[in-house]
């Protein structure tokens, strides 16, 4: 009779878990993964009505749907075959009991220049198609730690834009032009192309990015989502393709301030093996603790603060973008700030020492990348060679004379490039953004992100209206772009920025603001524009 009864109660635990498990995925068929939050997904999942592994099958079919076929976005370049055995293991822990956090099941798009175990890294050129990692990157291994899933790797800019003088942002070898999904015919602008057109297209939940000099914050900012690039060290760069030791960083794009702020605490961790990392130790407790960057979400961040309106940086923008950013500015005034008009000084004067600094590092960098990857080109020498020899592949739209240049460069013992490191750092730092925030007792500075987004065209290269985010990226410090406007469907946004370490204090304004416009738009994938 015990047997008996025991079949039963088994037999019903199993129909009650298979029950549940078709009753979420039934009702993941039906779910708009259009703007869906990590929050709102963490919410279904946890109260069952969602699981991980049709989350991403959503998403699976939606990157099928639009980004391969439909408007052919071309934002994702490779899927994860193991994409859906990840959520299914993860979606078992759930049923089992244990959660790693907000970030468990949610899936994501992770960068082509960001090391994955057995997945092809290639920074988008066919030169490196051959490179699969051993190993995860240090912030993968954190992520999967943290319970996401991967969905695949997201297109970008060749070598991050970081190959030729002239490129155009959004073109790989690989990977082809990726599309702005507002309007098809205009540039994504890079060299996160892939991964803001994913989190703007909604083909996953956040994706990973990375920047040396306006490559998360340019892109998000045309894509119409938020990007965040974080000081310096705060995330750790073992594992990604590099240009500059001392720019890089990788960081979170997403649709809302409160999605970037999710995945940072996922990012955010010292690593002993990235000498920036040093900065970072007395800046997060505790690698099994995970940063919480969601407790600076405050609607009120704004009340009391004061911010320093960087005006130069619109001198050649579209009148549409003078008048968001002087509402966003009165916007800002009646949430209780006090907002004056700054100026950094010598802004821009640092790009001739900044460049140099970044062909010695991305020498150096490259080929010791190269010299411990699975790829056949096991230095940049060997690269230009592989790109010469196959010019009709990799070479038809713009050359590599930033790779020639770089070649050309000694070691980082030079004097030449001591200099220019420590003038770059001073005049955008100690005498740029950080004397202007000081002297001006500022929380944060502000800038209009970029203007519109200009249309692909292969001559010539990029057209890009730049804003005021250089100074941060040069002087490694944070930054963080949110939605403020659009002219004729095409969106644009506006960057905090603030000093080393004060990612907490810019979530919080940038949310406040965020809360105040609802400027973010979902993309219409209009073909072009009308003259």
């Amino acid at each position: 009779m015990k047997t008996v009864v025991v079949s039963i109660f088994v037999a019903f635990v199993v129909f009650v878990v298979q029950h549940d498990s078709l009753s979420a995925q039934r009702a993941a068929a039906t779910v708009n993964v259009v703007d869906l939050s990590v929050a709102d997904a963490q919410r279904r999942m946890t109260a069952g009505t969602l699981t991980s592994q049709a989350l991403t099958r959503a998403y699976l079919e939606r990157i099928a749907a639009i980004d391969d076929k439909g408007p052919q976005l071309n934002a994702v370049i490779d899927i994860n075959p193991a994409a859906l055995k990840e959520a299914e293991a993860l979606d078992a822990e759930r049923r089992a009991g244990r959660t790693r956090g907000p970030l468990h099941g949610i899936p994501i798009v992770v960068k082509d220049n960001i090391d994955m175990a057995g997945m092809i890294n290639s920074a988008g050129s066919l030169a490196l198609a051959d490179n699969r990692p051993k190993a995860d990157a240090f912030i993968v291994s954190r992520l999967r730690d943290a319970g996401i899933v991967i969905l695949g790797r997201a297109n970008l800019s060749e070598w991050a834009n970081f190959r030729g003088a002239r490129s155009t942002s959004g073109w790989s070898s690989r990977g082809g032009q990726t599309k702005n999904p507002y309007v098809l015919d205009r540039n994504p602008c890079g060299s996160s192309s892939g991964s803001a057109v994913a989190a703007a297209a909604s083909l996953a939940a956040v994706t990973i990015g990375t920047e040396t000099n306006g490559s998360i914050i340019c892109p998000s900012s045309v894509n119409g989502v938020v990007g965040l690039k974080p000081t310096v060290g705060l995330v750790s760069r073992r594992g990604i393709i590099p240009i500059s030791e001392s720019q890089d960083t990788a960081g979170p794009i997403g649709r809302t301030v409160a999605d970037v702020a999710a995945l940072l605490g996922g990012l955010a961790a010292v690593d002993a093996a990235d000498p920036a990392s040093r900065d970072a130790v007395n800046r997060i407790p505790s690698n099994s603790i995970p940063p919480d960057y969601m407790a600076a979400l405050d609607r009120n961040a704004l009340k009391g603060r004061r911010i320093g309106m960087l005006r130069q940086a619109m001198a050649v923008t579209d009148k549409e973008v003078v008048a968001a950013a002087n509402a966003a500015v009165e916007t800002m005034r009646r949430a209780g700030a006090t907002v004056i008009d700054v100026e950094i000084a010598g802004a821009r004067g640092w790009s001739g020492t900044e460049m140099e600094v970044l062909l010695y590092e991305f020498k150096d960098g490259i080929n010791r990348y190269l010299a411990s990857s699975t790829s056949a080109q096991k230095s940049l020498p060997a690269v230009i060679d592989w790109n010469r020899a196959n010019a009709s592949r990799v070479l038809q739209h713009f050359g590599q004379e930033l790779f020639e240049l770089a070649q050309a460069k000694g070691p980082l013992t030079d004097t030449a490039y001591v200099n220019a490191r420590e003038t770059s750092r001073r005049l955008a730092g100690r005498e740029g953004l950080l004397a202007t925030l000081a002297r001006d007792r500022l929380d944060a500075v502000i800038s209009v992100s970029t203007g519109p987004a200009w249309k692909t065209e292969y001559k010539g290269g990029d057209r890009p209206r730049v804003g005021g985010y250089g100074a941060a990226a040069v002087a490694g410090t944070p930054s963080i772009t949110v939605p403020l406007g659009d002219s004729r469907g095409l969106p644009f946004g506006l960057t905090f920025m603030g000093p080393a370490f004060s990612e907490p204090q810019l979530i919080g304004l940038a949310y406040a603001f965020e809360q105040l416009t609802h400027a973010h738009r979902v993309p219409r994938f209009l073909p072009t524009l009308e003259p």
